[in-house]
């Protein structure tokens, strides 16, 4: 079994038709936290792969994707104020 790891991706992307074409990449991908923000639970081989498919919608001199790792010891100090998330839908689990 292959061991799925926690990533936040967030992104900023000028140009409408690629903001929607990375929104639907992320969605198959991830779930959405916010607008721009998705929690995902990928093993390496599909971050990678993810991170190559992002790079092909781009525009590098107009646009930008933040991906973030989590690892497991910064999971125990992830905190929420305000309405939780839907957690019946999330990739992964926080134990």
């Amino acid at each position: 079994m292959s061991k799925h790891y926690l990533v936040i991706i967030s992104y900023d992307i000028a140009h409408p038709r690629r903001l929607n074409r990375v929104a639907k990449v992320l969605e198959t991908a991830g779930v959405r936290v916010q607008k721009s923000v998705f929690e995902c639970g990928l093993t390496p081989d599909a971050l990678i792969a993810l991170r190559s498919r992002l790079r092909r919608l781009i525009h590098p001199g107009e646009d930008h994707i933040l991906i973030m790792p989590i690892c497991v010891r910064c999971r125990h100090h992830i905190g929420w104020q305000g309405k939780l998330p839907d957690i019946s839908t999330a990739p992964y689990w926080i134990v």
